[in-house]
């Protein structure tokens, strides 16, 4: 419950004023419900393809990028040729989202204890951003170097303390001098900024590459799926966090509001500062448990290419395995330098990569793996083409967007 907490409440529920921006208050407001839905729906899609699969052919426990390749493998003809392609695709784009995950940690943390310092000082410190940034290099890569997502657990727990004090701390000023809902922010933005909106409400449903991870280190994996399993449980907090946060701050803030709420606090307050600083921890806390994906994903190749564990020694595996971890760290901190907006940040790895794996690939291994079986009146297939085709639209619309934005953000400073 805690891993699915802390995996699916970041940096994308801080973003969701900003979110509402691009929306208008009712749409964003609509929007959220109805995309958490379809969400957790493919998430549940995800589990039930899994556990077909497993009984099929014996195994314990697979990973997405398993799930479908196996599903391709052993369904129609015409789709089995395209397994190994599926399954490195999703890979790709799991290794993506994580790390684009992470390169947002990488942007938030050193912002909000920036914005949180000067408020202190009264004033700017004289240091800038990038090294503020550099200053988290070393924190980062020590909390990712504990080496099992078991020992995870406790700094998840700590963390979901930490946030849940620093958002409590956000409603209270999102809530203390609220205007009058008609008068000070439009319902509808338009259609100009809606695929900005998409890419950020996708993102910030960021857990399904953690699910099957999860459901696979339980010691009881059926307590996971079911109507009030952990799954629905604890998405359903997030739907209604998700929800209140955007709709309280933009708001508040109206056209003002930035790429994290936290940013809009009072500066001068001694208790915003506070809350900057508990956010930016809370995230930091998080950061190992959206970079374990790509190490569970990538560290056995890594391994085999430069110390196979059968022929090297123990302590040449361990060496190599923690480059590689630092290497990972280094490219999040690269990218997080190169793109310092976390808005714009938020929008393109959702667009890209969350809305691909959240919406798109969920029906399409459903429809491979129960193949003839469309169900009755193909509602199978009639629902996964509905959703992929969703999905699919925000994710043009959505990078087409999120690349635009971030042109005009270096260009002309929008």
């Amino acid at each position: 419950m805690v891993h699915v907490l802390k995996g699916n409440i970041g940096t994308g529920l801080l973003a969701m004023p900003e979110a509402f921006l691009n929306a208008g208050l009712w749409v964003g407001l609509a929007g959220i419900p109805i995309l958490g839905i379809i969400c957790i729906h493919c998430m549940h899609t995800l589990l039930k393809c899994s556990r077909e699969l497993c009984k099929r052919t014996g195994r314990s426990a697979m990973s997405y990028e398993e799930t479908a390749k196996v599903s391709f493998s052993s369904g129609p003809p015409a789709c089995q040729r395209w397994a190994n392609v599926v399954g490195y695709t999703i890979t790709t784009f799991l290794i993506i989202t994580q790390m684009g995950f992470c390169c947002v940690y990488f942007v938030f943390i050193p912002q909000n204890i920036q914005r949180a310092i000067e408020g202190m000082n009264g004033g700017d410190v004289g240091i800038s951003n990038f090294a503020f940034l550099s200053m988290f290099i070393v924190p980062v890569l020590l909390i990712c170097y504990i080496p099992d997502l078991k020992y995870l657990a406790p700094v998840s727990l700590v963390a979901a303390v930490v946030q849940t004090v620093g958002l409590a701390i956000c409603f209270y000023y999102m809530v203390r001098d609220l205007p009058r809902v008609s008068e000070e922010v439009p319902g509808w933005a338009g259609w100009a900024k809606l695929p900005l909106y998409f890419g950020s409400a996708v993102y910030a449903f960021e857990g399904i590459g953690l699910v099957l991870p999860l459901e696979n280190n339980m010691r009881t994996p059926a307590s996971f799926g079911g109507l009030t399993g952990v799954l629905n449980t604890a998405m359903s907090i997030v739907v209604c966090l998700y929800a209140a946060v955007g709709f309280f701050g933009y708001l508040t803030y109206g056209s003002a509001v930035k790429g994290s709420i936290t940013l809009n606090l009072p500066n001068e307050d001694a208790l915003a500062q506070t809350v900057q600083i508990l956010m930016a921890l809370a995230v930091y806390m998080s950061y190992p448990l959206q970079m374990y994906v790509p190490y569970e994903i990538l560290t056995p190749s890594v391994l085999q290419k430069f110390a196979p564990p059968e022929t090297a020694s123990r302590t040449r595996v361990k060496v190599v395995e923690y480059t590689f971890r630092t290497c990972c760290v280094l490219l999040t901190f690269a990218l997080a330098a190169a793109i310092p907006n976390i808005g714009l940040f938020i929008s393109l790895v959702g667009a890209v990569s969350s809305s691909t794996l959240a919406l798109i690939f969920p029906p399409i291994i459903e429809v491979v793996t129960f193949w003839p079986d469309t169900g009755r009146y193909h509602y199978r297939v009639i629902k996964g083409l509905l959703i992929g085709v969703f999905g699919f639209i925000g994710f043009l619309t959505g990078t087409v967007s999120s690349v635009q934005a971030i042109i005009d953000f270096f260009v002309n400073g929008e």
